[in-house]
């Protein structure tokens, strides 16, 4: 589940309904009813909290949303989206990395999830993160 107040639309979640999972975009929040409209491949639909996931953040993620990798000889390896930077010191550890975009650098020690970076990306760069 994820916290309402994290959300902001374009961001990537995952949803569940009758057992069943979907990636999908936040479209919009009603924060009155507290309900998120999510768009998946099979539809749009307002989902309450409860029904609505964060994506662990790792390489594959990174790559759906166009980073690209780059191994370094230390073991550690940066992914760039244009000037945007996300290092992780030690290849497949995503639980200590650093974002940085000009002179905002910021370490994160813990891991953090898909919405929790485009989050980070649009308040650093002012423009949204979306998938490739």
């Amino acid at each position: 589940m994820i916290k309402l107040s994290e959300l902001r639309p374009g961001d990537i979640v995952m949803v569940e309904y009758e057992g069943q999972q979907w990636e999908g975009v936040v479209k919009e929040l009603n924060r009155e009813d507290k309900e998120i409209c999510v768009e998946t491949s099979v539809q749009e639909f307002w989902f309450t909290p409860e029904h609505v996931f964060p994506i662990l953040l790792d390489e594959a993620q990174l790559l759906k949303l166009g980073f690209e990798k780059k191994e370094n000889e230390d073991g550690s390896v940066k992914y760039s989206k244009e000037s945007f930077r996300v290092l992780v010191p030690e290849k497949g550890n995503f639980n200590n990395i650093e974002i940085w975009w000009r002179e905002d650098k910021r370490r994160l020690h813990k891991a953090i999830h898909v919405h929790e970076l485009q989050n980070h990306h649009l308040a650093m760069t002012k423009v949204e993160l979306n998938p490739a």
